[in-house]
């Protein structure tokens, strides 16, 4: 039994391997709202299960069967581990006897990043991204709050929060971050119908209504999204010196 990622929308984003498990398979349950129609075209003559009407226990006994009769794969969008909610089926499969694999997909947050032509991490401005949600219904622990995160001047990104986004902002800024702070929304990254929203906490609200974005949208925080300045990379310095180069005059 399989959990495998199908990358954040782009067919061609799939990896290597989650495209050959999925031809494979005999049982294939997936989202239909999250998982496009050209992916699941490849899942050849597999026996197709569409989850997204259907309850946790109804998702466990279909993969639980599938995995009695042969191959079978929980195809997931982007990767599994963001936001999927496999913990509790591998433990559900777990103890009805049946052992699981994951197989990582490429998430949306970098399909995002890759749309902006943004590096999340860079020198001088920051090394750390977050991936977060803001809270709504489901709850975030309190040392997780927005403004918490954003005392830390890491680039932020938010997952199932779009339609957060005053709150967001209201947040950020409560955090010290200025209202100049670059921000963005992408939303369906990397779908035919990709849309890019760019700006700052004074506007990506305002700019993100008026483009009449309330959902499948990855919003990005940070100073690295429209750097005023940065550092060039050690790495590739010629007075820096690592295990596969010395530095010139060294």
């Amino acid at each position: 039994m399989r959990f495998v990622g199908c990358g954040p929308g782009d067919p061609e984003l799939i990896t290597v391997k989650a495209k050959r498990l999925i031809s494979e398979a005999r049982t294939v349950v997936y989202s239909g709202s999250l998982v496009p129609g050209p992916i699941v075209d490849m899942c050849g003559n597999a026996q197709l299960h569409d989850a997204s009407g259907l309850v946790r226990e109804q998702i466990t006994d279909l993969l639980y069967e599938g995995a009695k009769a042969g191959p079978t794969v929980r195809l997931h969008d982007g990767d599994p581990a963001v936001y999927g909610a496999i913990r509790e089926q591998i433990d559900a499969l777990a103890g009805m006897g049946v052992e699981s694999e994951v197989v990582p997909g490429v998430t949306a947050l970098l399909a995002a990043s890759a749309a902006l032509g943004a590096q999340l991490t860079l020198p001088g401005v920051t090394q750390t991204v977050v991936l977060t949600r803001a809270e709504s219904r489901t709850k975030v622990p309190e040392r997780e709050s927005v403004r918490s995160l954003a005392e830390h001047g890491a680039t932020m990104a938010f997952y199932l929060s779009v339609h957060l986004l005053p709150d967001i902002v209201k947040e950020a800024l409560a955090g010290g971050c200025p209202p100049s702070t670059p921000a963005a929304v992408v939303y369906r990254a990397s779908w035919p119908d990709q849309a890019v929203v760019r700006g700052t906490l004074a506007d990506i609200a305002a700019k993100t209504r008026e483009a009449r974005i309330t959902r499948t949208a990855v919003v990005l925080v940070g100073e690295a999204l429209d750097p005023e300045s940065y550092e060039h990379s050690r790495l590739y310095d010629k007075e820096f010196s690592h295990g596969y180069r010395k530095a010139r005059g060294a």
